[in-house]
Formats: structure tokens, sequence, C-alpha cells
């Protein structure tokens, strides 16, 4: 679970404006932070079912978010990948 201020911080490196919350690039962003943080929690947890369930869903979601992003904005595209460190 992530905390207020953990948050803030991951939509604050990629949003558009002071009040960007709900952009594809701010979404992006609280996924992955959430993604990395069950992964590691399912490094320690190998049989937790349920939360790998949750996790590959976030997965899903976010991979939806940067494909519509890719198609509307390439530039947004490429700077929240590398901001992320996403792919190679």
């Amino acid at each position: 679970m992530l905390t207020k201020t953990q948050k803030t911080r991951a939509i604050k490196s990629v949003q558009k404006h002071d009040k960007d919350t709900g952009s594809a690039e701010a979404q992006v962003a609280l996924l992955s932070k959430k993604i990395n943080e069950l992964a590691a929690h399912l490094k320690t947890h190998t049989k937790d079912k349920h939360s790998r369930r949750g996790l590959l869903q976030m997965v899903a979601d976010r991979r939806t978010h940067l494909k519509y992003l890719e198609r509307t904005d390439k530039r947004a595209y490429n700077k929240v990948v590398k901001s992320l460190g996403l792919k190679k």
C-alpha cells in the first residue's frame, strides 16, 4: 500500500501541471510504483496467489495506458518510459 507522500512523489515526476492526477502519464507512474512494491512483497510471500492476480491486472492496466499514450502522444510516451525506466 502506497502512502500519500509516495503517491505524490510518483505523480510529480511526470505530471503535466500542478493539479494533474488523472492523466495517462500520472496513472502509469502510479501503477509502476504499485507494481514495484507488490513485486517486492511477492518475492517473500511466494504463495500469495490473490496478490499475484492483482499484480497481473495492474501490469495489464499499465500496458493499456502505455499503448494509449504511445498512440496519441509519442513525445509524452518516450518521456514517461525514460523517466520510469520501463524499457531498455
